[in-house]
């Protein structure tokens, strides 16, 4: 999340007159960048709500990398505390209408409400937030997984909105930036013409600037990256990939950590083809995109995503994915560009990464135009420089007091704007 707010707040800046204002922690990275304190940004020191907070979800959370619910709940009990030091810093100033619009692009979770909207609103200043996302359901049949998630906030969590707060800061807003489905679909219908449609992620291309090379040959290589849990289903790609390992037809790449590894080991070590899965760990982004441009398919089924960024990040390098067709891989990928697996259950699921897996090896030619249909995909609409473009629409839109505000990027076909 913090890659995201920076990438999209640094290539805003190439497209407006942007000050950023972040939390004291963020202020080093923000130097070490080039930037220039007081000038390009203020970093906000609210580490005395922050800190403490931020400890108590890590202890609650009783692993690394699960519990992410629990992690967003704490940490949103001192967002307020931040917005009202922001207001302190720069209220005078948004009042006196020193800047056209403020935009909050972080955080991306929808439940934490933004105090500051409705004094924006006060002032006559636009106040737009984020491509907001996350809160996709749990599909039927994986509780296992949602408990050893330690996903158990997550069953209440449409409680937020009933909170008196979100309303007013929905009624405040200028615009809603949505990016998925399942976000514009929580838009109360009275605010839906606020709604726009804007996927959250994109790609750097400055860190994913290689091109597969799609030689057709064999063994088809496929990768995975991302963490080591069990919402990714990794398990369930290699149960469906084991018989053609085992025939030599087929390699698998496992870049990440987490605390399924020692499971998935397992399963490796039970299906007897040790010789054709490499366990990478955790890589730099350049080692990440050079194992993954060597590959031929992304294999992806993770059962609850929001964004999916490494989806992008392999389309970028001309790597068509294999995804299960719910959350935000699915309205990433089209026909053109990869693979999308039914959602059903464990068994449902596994099944169709094989069918599909076995339709490529039946026909790896068709590997290049999808290639080339990926590339082009994000070029057009998924560079951070693409996103800082369609964000520059929006708010153009806004400051022109426009009713209709743009769609920048196609909302998929089945699901309308209200």
């Amino acid at each position: 999340m913090p890659l995201i707010g920076w990438s999209l707040a640094t290539a805003l800046r190439e497209v407006a007159d942007v000050h950023i204002v972040t939390q004291i922690r963020n202020r080093d990275a923000f130097i070490r960048a080039g930037l220039i304190e007081g000038q390009d940004f203020t970093a906000i020191d609210s580490e005395a709500v922050a800190k403490p907070l931020f400890t108590l979800a890590d202890k609650l959370r009783l692993g690394k990398g699960v519990g992410w619910t629990t992690t967003q709940l704490i940490s949103s009990l001192g967002y307020r505390y931040f917005e009202r030091l922001v207001w302190r810093r720069f209220g005078a100033d948004i009042r006196a209408g020193k800047y056209d619009l403020v935009h909050r692009i972080t955080p991306v979770s929808p439940v934490v409400n933004s105090p500051i909207a409705s004094r924006c609103a006060a002032a006559g200043v636009p106040f737009l937030f984020r491509p907001i996302n996350g809160g996709v359901p749990w599909p039927k049949g994986f509780v296992s997984e949602q408990r050893r998630e330690r996903e158990w906030l997550s069953q209440v969590r449409s409680m937020y909105r009933l909170h008196p707060a979100r309303s007013r800061m929905l009624r405040s807003a200028a615009a809603i930036l949505c990016g998925s489905r399942f976000a514009l679909s929580e838009v109360p219908a009275r605010f839906a013409r606020k709604a726009v449609y804007l996927p959250e992620n994109a790609v750097d291309i400055s860190r994913f600037n290689m091109a597969a090379l799609q030689d057709n040959g064999l063994p088809l290589k496929a990768c995975f990256v991302g963490r080591l849990v069990p919402l990714k289903g990794v398990d369930m790609a290699l149960k469906a990939a084991a018989s053609l390992i085992r025939e030599g037809r087929m390699t698998f790449d496992i870049i990440g950590d987490g605390p399924h590894m020692a499971q998935l080991r397992r399963i490796v070590e039970a299906e007897r083809i040790g010789e054709g899965v490499w366990f990478h760990g955790w890589k730099k982004h350049q080692d990440v995109q050079k194992i993954l441009a060597s590959c031929n398919i992304l294999l992806f089924p993770s059962i609850r995503e929001f964004g999916g960024g490494v989806v992008l990040e392999a389309m970028a390098l001309g790597v068509p994915p294999i995804v299960v067709d719910y959350g935000g891989p699915a309205e990433l990928v089209d026909d053109s560009t990869g693979w999308r697996v039914p959602l059903g259950d464990r068994e449902g699921i596994t099944r169709g990464l094989r069918q599909r897996l076995e339709a490529v090896l039946a026909d790896p030619s068709i590997l290049g135009a999808k290639s080339s249909a990926c590339r082009q995909r994000v070029a057009e609409d998924f560079t951070w420089q693409a996103k800082a473009r369609q964000v520059a629409m929006i708010w153009a839109a806004v400051l022109q007091g426009k009713d209709a505000l743009p769609q920048p990027v196609p909302v998929p076909a089945d699901l309308g704007l209200g």
